[in-house]
């Protein structure tokens, strides 16, 4: 019989047995640690807010499509509870014992705050090597525009390094058919939202706070825990799905293909879309969106596997048709980011102009404050009060004060991850998850791909018009109705009575 020991076994025995065990349970595993000095969070670095022996951690499904855990590595530190408790508010907010399921947003901030590597994603890498090499798939992939300022940390790169055009040449060389930029998505997604947003504020009001919807982790939070404000969601699908059900409906067209065979594969930094690719609500003429997606430490993984340094890769331009993107499209990585574009769309919906200087540098919804505040003047629709949101146990704390007094804003940006999709679940863990440092030089690093653009406004963005001359017809029509928008589901009496 195999007399093996997990750590958590032995961490559980040691910790009964006096002044040591104590010692080894109290601190996590502060000081030298996987990931290096300072790894664990420096605010969790202490003794935490639970006794010795009810540090104990989070439960995770074993149908969860986003995350898994290997109990041998678990060392019950606590870390999972603490992310999932006081950064993104979900643990300890919903009645016990449990009701239908485990209440878990696929957030991935667990994975980003293990200490021992036990809390991981769930991997797909395999599923899409496995289509790569089957002759009769259409095989191809986008990038979300945070994964290309982070992953470069995992080939040794500074924080911040922008290797987009490296990331297509490295996808071209590993044998995907097609490779383009999720931030033309983005860009489609602002055509549709701004559009919308529009159309609430001069025809539906009770629509109004608009809340976005391209954070698959705020959705499933809001459909959990704030079900009455459902109605108040974009019903715009994320930049992902949108760019999924328009390469398997007007690109195959175009290009002469079979959607039955083509493989859509995103590269993300977040392990929440492992579960939105698996909505039944995203799909279109019976065919899902997406099929797989992987994190950015996941293509880090692909790619080291084939061989391919992402050092050594010469830059390549992504695939014409649905590859070309504006600043505005870029910037859907940062906490902020959404709510700028989409202004400066609505912007010239309302006017027919592009937006003032200031509206195209606009600091106010700029940075890592918890919430923030601002106020758009568009002419012939007047002041638009703005929130934006990130980490969601700040949006609890917003969304019950909204609950209590109503709203004083007009649109507000949510993001399940502190910083926004640079501080995804699924970005690179080589550095602090908690110290803001390295989100910020992710940050900055986005925004300098904003300023050097040529075109700063997404309805600029010559392959959106484009699409929408040939195939949607314009923003809202039936058609994109059809193909870039989606419902959502009540998923509160899964939790409580």
């Amino acid at each position: 019989m195999s007399r093996k020991m997990s750590r958590r076994k032995f961490l559980k025995v040691v910790a009964g047995s006096g002044v040591l065990g104590f010692g080894v349970m109290a601190t996590g595993c502060k000081g030298k640690s996987p990931g290096g000095k300072g790894w664990i969070p420096d605010q969790y670095q202490g003794k935490g807010d639970f006794p010795v022996n009810l540090k104990g951690r989070v439960a995770i499904s074993k149908h969860n499509p986003s995350i898994e855990r290997d109990d041998e590595k678990c060392i019950l530190c606590g870390q999972c509870v603490e992310a999932c408790k006081n950064v993104m508010g979900v643990y300890g907010n919903y009645p016990l014992p449990l009701k239908k399921e485990i209440a878990c947003v696929n957030c991935g901030q667990c994975v980003m705050w293990c200490p021992s590597g036990a809390i991981t994603e769930k991997r797909n890498i395999k599923d899409v090597l496995a289509a790569l090499d089957d002759e009769d798939k259409y095989v191809v992939v986008q990038t979300a525009p945070a994964t290309k300022v982070s992953l470069g940390e995992e080939f040794g790169m500074p924080p911040g390094t922008s290797v987009g055009k490296k990331m297509a040449g490295a996808l071209k060389e590993a044998g995907f058919d097609g490779v383009f930029d999720t931030c033309f998505a983005a860009d489609l997604t602002i055509m549709e939202e701004a559009s919308e947003f529009v159309h609430r504020l001069t025809s539906k009001k009770d629509e109004i706070p608009h809340l976005t919807s391209c954070c698959p982790g705020w959705v499933k939070y809001c459909e959990y825990f704030y079900p009455e404000l459902m109605h108040n969601l974009s019903t715009c699908k994320s930049p992902q799905n949108m760019l999924g059900a328009t390469i398997k409906s007007y690109y195959a067209n175009k290009m002469g293909i079979d959607p039955k065979k083509i493989v859509n594969v995103s590269i993300m930094p977040c392990t929440a879309k492992k579960f939105e690719v698996r909505r039944k609500e995203l799909q279109a003429d019976e065919l899902r969106d997406m099929d797989y997606s992987l994190t950015t430490r996941e293509l880090a993984v692909l790619l080291k596997h084939k061989g391919i340094d992402l050092n050594k890769v010469p830059d390549t331009e992504y695939d014409s048709i649905l590859g070309e993107s504006t600043g505005a499209g870029r910037i859907f990585g940062a906490t902020g980011g959404v709510t700028e574009a989409a202004v400066r769309t609505a912007y010239y919906l309302a006017t027919g102009a592009n937006p003032p200087a200031d509206l195209l540098d606009w600091k106010p919804v700029r940075g890592m404050t918890a919430v923030k505040e601002a106020t758009a003047t568009i002419p012939g629709v007047g002041a638009v009060n703005i929130a934006v949101c990130h980490g969601l146990a700040n949006a609890k704390t917003l969304l019950d004060g909204i609950k209590a007094n109503g709203s004083k804003w007009q649109f507000i940006e949510f993001m399940a991850c502190p910083g926004g999709c640079i501080g995804g679940g699924g970005q690179p863990k080589s550095q602090v998850a908690s110290q803001n440092d390295i989100k910020l030089k992710r940050i900055a690093a986005i925004y300098r791909e904003d300023t050097g653009a040529v075109k700063r406004c997404s309805h600029d963005n010559a392959e959106i018009q484009a699409i929408y001359k040939e195939f949607f017809g314009k923003p809202l029509s039936e058609k994109a109705e059809k193909y870039l928008h989606t419902t959502f589901v009540n998923r509160h009496d899964r939790l409580f009575d």
